[in-house]
């Protein structure tokens, strides 16, 4: 494994996070079952993997319960990441960026995750109903209380992230120190969004989705009507069947036959490849998928490999993606 820090901080993370929003009963296509899913994670930490990522939506926050049932006796071997934000209470309150909601969510999440320290928490979206001011208040009254080591954004245009790296340095708070944004090969519109601010910020990119919800990994083709799995019915995931996409896919399909690799192992090396990227999120549901992913650390890819895997698609951002 290789290890990186994040962002401009000192904490050093492994160069793949393991996300884990599979691990739960939400959703059919999720693994359903605890052990498979402790299989997972022990062997992810036994790969060097040391970053975690989940949150308390996640099946309601049953995701978190398996990370902390698997980090039994381990917790001081990971860097363990949770968000923020999503709808935990069906009534005022239950969800959002306020004080409130915050400080009563980080409780819960500690307490599913076993654990008396988070060490990056993140907001999962922007909440326009609470000034940033208040949400960012909160967050350093967690700082400073121990709960919490470093804070952290996901999603947003990048107006509102500059906003609230503004407001933390106006008032002398706990300031983001990374960024979960959508980033891979078909899906590259936070390049003229979010990323630039990165870069330029010193804050550190974990990129969600590092093979398009499985389309990078070519298990999908051309034409053909897709009937299980989570693409099966996804609206969200049929807009990335376009002709434009599968141009990118024909490339990636090619170079990883050249160098005898698989299509998902030549995606996360491009990401990997990127100086503003510091750990794609992979979220294997197998330890095959797990120790594929993993071997993409020893792919290599030249300019002109880069170049021609970027080739077929211009990024451009979307507000309407930008505010999912």
């Amino acid at each position: 494994m290789e290890y990186t820090t994040l962002g401009n901080t000192g904490l050093e993370v492994s160069k793949l996070c393991l996300g884990c929003m599979n691990f739960g009963s939400g959703q059919p296509w999720m693994i359903n079952d605890h052990e498979q899913s402790h299989e997972v994670i022990d062997r992810a930490l036994d790969c060097g993997i040391n970053f975690l990522d989940t949150a308390n939506v996640y099946s309601h926050g049953e995701s978190e319960e398996i990370v902390g049932e698997a980090l039994s006796g381990r917790r001081d071997e990971v860097v363990l990441a949770t968000k923020v934000f999503g709808k935990m209470a069906d009534r005022p309150n239950g969800h959002g960026l306020s004080r409130r909601h915050i400080l009563e969510q980080v409780e819960a999440s500690l307490d599913r995750l076993g654990t008396d320290y988070i060490d990056l928490y993140q907001i999962h979206r922007w909440d326009d109903e609470t000034p940033i001011t208040e949400t960012l208040s909160a967050l350093d009254t967690l700082v400073n209380q121990g709960k919490v080591r470093y804070v952290g954004a996901s999603t947003m245009p990048a107006w509102k992230f500059t906003k609230a790296l503004y407001e933390s340095d106006l008032n002398n708070v706990e300031r983001f120190v990374s960024m979960q944004a959508e980033y891979n090969l078909v899906d590259r519109h936070e390049e003229s969004n979010v990323l630039p601010a990165c870069r330029s910020e010193g804050v550190g990119v974990i990129p969600w989705s590092p093979l398009a919800g499985g389309f990078l990994t070519g298990k999908y083709e051309r034409g053909e009507t897709v009937t299980e799995g989570r693409a099966a019915g996804d609206e969200f995931m049929q807009k990335r069947f376009t002709e434009e996409n599968w141009n990118v896919l024909d490339e990636v399909r090619t170079v990883a036959d050249e160098k005898d690799v698989t299509p998902a192992q030549v995606s996360l090396a491009w990401l990997l490849h990127k100086d503003v990227v510091d750990a794609p999120i992979i979220g294997p549901r197998t330890v095959q998928h797990l120790e594929e992913s993993v071997g993409a650390l020893d792919v290599s890819l030249s300019d002109e490999e880069v170049e021609r895997l970027e080739a077929p698609k211009t990024p451009v951002w979307n507000p309407e993606i930008g505010d999912v």
